[in-house]
């Protein structure tokens, strides 16, 4: 099929709930896509941050193939050996004692808020609220639009759940404020993606920790999108000097392959018993194949060291394109979580350089996010940089 027909046969059957390019990708290698019509793009979105491994990785594809020849997938009412080994390496590999499997970042942030409340009433007090910052984004679902920090989100879906109380990203003292005797945890994202990413200083975590160590409070991370490499560091967390309670994980954790997590430890580990939660599809067999294949390499091939060098490689570019184009007024970010602060809204730039066979996205309105596999090359960096300056120019 295509370019064309895929795209007419979309708009004809699926809900218009995202603002498509009108093209459609149907083959992948490492940091390139190929549309139907055969034109070649750098993807430096990593389709929505999660082919951190670059698409086809061989690792990956093996393993799905593998694990497809022996079972696809294993109730929950029984075991099974993907699930467990990789639930395994989350714990060994991280500050938790206990993994919940799921299907995505918000269904892994759904977890988390159950965790904390039952957390609450285990205690005997019944705590349930919990802090956010605002514009952050915890996903789709009732609880988890209501937990974002973002109006938008919210607006036509009311009543949302209750619960939840809001206070400026990076500032502890704002966070201090909003507690009450209702409070049971504080949620937050290590670098705001969605929210254009913000990085806040260390000591904002420590802060964060103090807080919660001071009031009996539950330290969340969502690193839906900061996790699994993304920052240089398997988890964000551990560049932050702080253990959180709590951490969501998801779209790089399959390399492409639907797959959420949410880890514990100490209390809040404690806090799910038998029928607490649950999910069919959650520890299938195929997708946790898929995150032991991600696990291992970004461990084991030099990802996450390149991840560091090629992030130092495109920030210092981005800062070498804004001498050259005043509309690029900041850069900032840490690995390949990069935004580009815009004095302008970014929308037009983004068609620019899908035009000109560079895939990026904007957040925030005015911040080009780019997000390449953790597996990119410099000259794959350099190119990417020269669309930019072209399209800019």
């Amino acid at each position: 099929m295509t370019n064309a027909e895929i795209v007419a046969l979309s708009e004809r059957y699926l809900f218009p709930t995202y603002p498509r390019a009108p093209l459609a990708f149907v083959r992948g290698e490492g940091t390139r896509v190929w549309d139907a019509d055969g034109r070649c793009y750098l993807d430096f979105f990593s389709s929505t941050v999660v082919a951190n491994l670059g698409h086809r990785h061989p690792a990956l594809v093996r393993a799905l193939a593998e694990q497809a020849e022996r079972i696809l997938h294993v109730s929950n009412l029984h075991h099974c050996e993907p699930q467990a080994r990789l639930a395994e390496l989350l714990v060994t590999r991280s500050f938790a004692d206990r993994v919940f499997l799921c299907n995505s970042g918000a269904e892994a942030n759904e977890a988390a808020i159950k965790l904390a409340r039952r957390h609450g009433h285990a205690a005997g007090d019944g705590r349930y609220e919990i802090i956010t910052a605002l514009n952050s984004f915890h996903g789709r679902t009732l609880a988890t639009i209501a937990a974002t920090g973002q109006e938008k989100v919210r607006l036509g879906f009311e009543p949302v759940p209750t619960g939840f109380r809001y206070a400026p990203y990076a500032d502890a003292a704002a966070i201090e404020a909003a507690i009450t005797p209702r409070t049971i945890a504080i949620m937050v994202e290590p670098i705001q993606g969605e929210g254009g990413i913000v990085a806040p200083p260390r000591e904002y975590f420590r802060d964060l920790r103090m807080l919660c160590d001071h009031h009996g409070l539950l330290l969340i991370f969502d690193e839906i999108q900061t996790g699994m490499g993304r920052c240089g560091t398997l988890f964000a967390y551990e560049q932050t000097g702080v253990t959180p309670d709590i951490m969501t994980l998801a779209k790089g954790l399959g390399g492409g392959v639907p797959i959420g997590a949410m880890l514990a430890s100490g209390a809040a580990a404690a806090a799910f018993d038998l029928g607490a939660h649950g999910s069919t599809f959650g520890g299938n067999a195929l997708t946790c194949a898929a995150g032991i294949a991600v696990m291992e390499v970004l461990q084991s091939e030099g990802v996450l060291a390149n991840c560091v060098a090629m992030g130092e490689r495109l920030q210092a570019g981005l800062r070498a394109l804004a001498a050259a184009h005043p509309i690029i007024q900041d850069v900032r970010g840490r690995g390949l979580l990069i935004g580009a602060v815009l004095s302008t809204p970014g929308a037009a730039i983004v068609d620019r350089c899908l035009a000109s066979g560079l895939i990026i996205n904007c957040t925030a309105g005015n911040v080009l996010r780019l997000t390449p596999p953790l597996t990119v090359s410099a000259g794959e960096v350099d190119e990417a940089l020269a669309i930019l300056d072209r399209v800019l120019a």
